[in-house]
């Protein structure tokens, strides 16, 4: 409805990603099959029934996403127009949980919604995805009892570490600038592994503690699953972010991740998360193609797209 021209976040970014993939032959349309949406059902996993009566509010949304004008639509309109696409990335990271599991990688271009807890949405994010997709493995897949969450995003993910404060069975790794929303001091106490970066951070520095810090994680507990939140926003110019990391920096820090991946032989979930300039959506593909390039991920069959997502 035009209103995602109010909003730093390009809202386009997802069906760009999948448009540049195509283009590069890694994927054709045969390869796209659309992600169901998150039920109540699905949400209630994680969520609160309070919390899900609360969306119901146009002044919620508007108040978690920040888009103001939200406030005077309609719920059913807000509902439909911003709700249920952030749904349908959901149910795509709760699905794309369970492809990991089968064939050793996914990828939700989507998704990432790590300011999100079980009770309180916030900084764009109405749906704990990262929470919901470990609690579906926990409860559901045979064999899945220990997860490992590494969060590259420029902020930190206070949703899914308020979610897991207390659970032993998750290990969060947080890279983040320190300085910027949400410093959340009480959901910090679940970082099992706490890099905080000052302002201009650029690809050396950061590079190398992304890779000690990825192999200490990942040799200090090794997980059934590993949930990697790669969000964009560090990228040089990002105004939210705050850091100064190059486009071959964000593609050689996906390469670390995944290399080190699969070298355990563990499972591993991508999501995409924040990433604020339009120049994301190409890093974002060429990231993917270098992965397959490197021989770290091997496109099977089907993928999955939540129509803005593949698995």
């Amino acid at each position: 409805m035009g209103l995602e021209k109010l909003h730093p976040f390009d809202a386009g970014k997802w069906g760009k990603v999948i448009r540049f993939l195509k283009e590069e032959r890694f994927l054709t349309d045969a390869d796209i099959v659309e992600a169901r949406e998150a039920t109540e059902e699905d949400l209630l996993v994680v969520h609160t029934k309070n919390y899900l009566k609360r969306l119901k509010w146009s002044v919620v949304v508007a108040t978690i996403t920040e888009i103001p004008p939200l406030l005077f639509l309609p719920n059913f309109l807000v509902q439909r127009k911003v709700l249920r696409p952030l749904r349908t990335q959901t149910g795509g990271t709760i699905m794309a949980g369970k492809l990991a599991v089968d064939r050793g990688w996914a990828i939700n271009v989507g998704g990432g919604f790590h300011h999100c807890s079980s009770n309180k949405g916030g900084g764009f994010c109405a749906y704990a995805d990262i929470t919901l997709a470990i609690k579906f493995l926990f409860e559901r897949v045979e064999g899945i009892s220990k997860a490992t969450i590494i969060d590259l995003d420029a902020h930190q993910g206070n949703g899914h570490e308020r979610d897991f404060l207390e659970d032993r069975r998750v290990y969060i790794m947080d890279v983040y600038n320190s300085h910027i929303y949400p410093g959340d001091g009480h959901a910090k106490r679940a970082i099992r592994r706490k890099v905080e970066l000052d302002w201009g951070t650029e690809d050396s520095e950061y590079l190398q503690k992304v890779e000690l810090h990825c192999e200490g994680a990942l040799n200090e507990l090794r997980p059934d699953i590993i949930v990697y939140n790669a969000g964009t926003d560090i990228l040089d110019g990002d105004p939210l972010g705050g850091l100064s990391i190059s486009p071959q920096g964000i593609v050689k820090r996906d390469e670390i991740v995944f290399r080190a991946a699969k070298q355990r032989g563990i499972p591993i979930l991508m999501v995409t998360s924040g990433g604020y300039q339009k120049s994301t959506a190409r890093i974002i593909a060429d990231s993917i193609l270098n992965l397959r390039q490197q021989g770290l991920i091997r496109v099977i069959n089907t993928h999955c797209v939540d129509t803005l997502s593949i698995m």
